[in-house]
């Protein structure tokens, strides 16, 4: 089965583009959050945020920001909530990045689960994991 996002890419799915350049593409989302919430894909096919090949990391941010601004400028958002989910969540198996209009009082608050919080010396534990998987 074809990849939703790479016909749109292409041309062979139809969407409402919003931007498009050589390395993305943003066009809206079929169910948005908000009217305007714009979803920005690489043309080229990849899965989630680590298969991202760093040729297309600024391209790809790039777009994110500019986008951001747009909503701003064209919609006369207030802010934005920029997000992708990577495996879980992510209902289209194509790294997107999720470009959500704002505004005070439109609704939507925090994060979508529920909050936790680490035990005493735990985030510190959590921290060095991570470094360590970061080699620094």
């Amino acid at each position: 089965m074809a990849c939703t996002f790479c016909l749109i890419t292409t041309g062979d799915a139809p969407a409402d583009v919003v931007l498009s350049t050589e390395e993305v593409v943003g066009f809206l989302d079929t169910r948005p959050v908000f009217k305007g919430h714009v979803l920005l894909v690489p043309r080229q096919h990849v899965h989630t945020l680590p298969d991202l090949p760093d040729d297309l990391v600024v391209p790809l941010f790039a777009a994110a920001r500019a986008l951001a601004q747009a909503v701003k400028d064209g919609l006369g958002a207030q802010g934005s909530f920029v997000a992708m989910n990577n495996q879980v969540s992510q209902s289209v198996a194509h790294l997107h990045v999720h470009v959500v209009p704002r505004t005070k009082g439109d609704g939507l608050r925090g994060f979508f689960w529920p909050r936790t919080r680490y035990a005493a010396g735990e985030a510190e534990e959590y921290a060095a994991r991570l470094r360590e998987a970061l080699g620094t």
